[in-house]
């Protein structure tokens, strides 16, 4: 189960991914499934798959034309670019020791790997504290607060490399600093894989059914009565909808009294200039009339 997020504890935009990742298999068996735990990942092998990461990674954005970067194209890359730079800055001025290493963690490029978390399995308030920590938004309203130059003081959760503790933004830097965290349009944010996907088999043995102990009892009782199921309602056609709506039936014809019917969809733009020209009908399209203000009446 992974959480994707673009941002960071100062805002400024940093793609990463939060996963929860089962300590072992699970091994189908006759009527279920089995777990078999496994040991914790060397730091050799943490060292391994974040190199794996980082080349896929690179390789990925190169089929894609993003390298070599080609400045941003609209608005929203313009915010993000700006956001990368910023932390570029904090970067440059850090002098600080390089923190210590610790053990099952990893960084290459610019790439980290973060694999020393572990959480015991009667451990459900952790899980479920670690959850809510993946699924979290970029901004903590309880951070804002009003500086007494009248701008917006946002409270980061550690201290960044030159001491700053807080970010100050006008109204517009500050549109500007989260427009550029929104992430891309219908893309999920919580993804399910292995086991845990959506179309996985051995999905309906792990995960609990939606419904309650209640509703399980009364599904049940149904059954066992063998109440008869309400058949679902036809789906109205298009020319049902037109008939109902405008009182006009579009399959009726006028002309010999009979019902039309459908051959064919056309949606091809040649197609259908192909057929207007056999018919001898006007191929171009009615002429829109010029946006026009309201009256001034209507405002009175």
């Amino acid at each position: 189960m992974s959480f994707i997020q673009f941002f960071g504890s100062a805002l400024q935009v940093t793609p990463h991914f939060h996963s929860l990742v089962p300590d072992g298999v699970f091994v189908p068996e006759e009527g279920g499934v089995r777990f078999e735990p496994l040991p914790p990942p060397t730091q050799g092998e943490v060292e391994r798959l974040l190199k794996v990461v980082r080349h896929r990674v690179l390789r990925l954005l190169e089929k894609r034309g993003a390298l070599p970067a080609q400045g941003p194209e609209d608005a929203l890359q313009a915010y993000q670019a700006h956001s990368l730079q910023q932390r570029l800055r904090w970067t440059e001025v850090d002098v600080r020791p390089p923190p210590r290493k610790q053990p099952r963690c990893a960084v290459l490029e610019g790439f980290s790997l973060h694999a020393n978390t572990h959480l015991h399995a009667n451990d459900r308030l952790g899980l479920e504290r670690l959850c809510r920590y993946g699924a979290r938004g970029a901004l903590a309203l309880e951070r804002l607060s009003r500086a007494e130059d009248g701008r917006i003081a946002y409270r980061m959760k550690r201290p960044l490399p030159d001491g700053t503790t807080h970010l100050l933004f006008t109204g517009l830097e500050l549109l500007r600093r989260v427009a550029s965290l929104v992430p891309p349009p219908r893309a999920n944010l919580t993804r399910f894989h292995g086991v845990f996907a959506p179309g996985a088999k051995l999905r309906p043995f792990l995960v609990p059914q939606a419904a309650g102990a209640g509703e399980t009892s009364v599904a049940l009782e149904a059954e066992a009565r063998k109440e008869p199921k309400k058949e679902r309602t036809p789906r109205v056609d298009w020319a049902e909808l037109l008939r109902k709506t405008f009182d006009f039936d579009v399959l009726a014809c006028e002309r010999g009294g009979g019902r039309r019917s459908v051959l064919a969809y056309v949606k091809q733009a040649s197609g259908v200039r192909e057929i207007l020209e056999h018919q001898g009908l006007p191929m171009a399209g009615a002429r829109l009339a010029p946006e026009r203000g309201p009256h001034k009446a209507a405002w009175c």
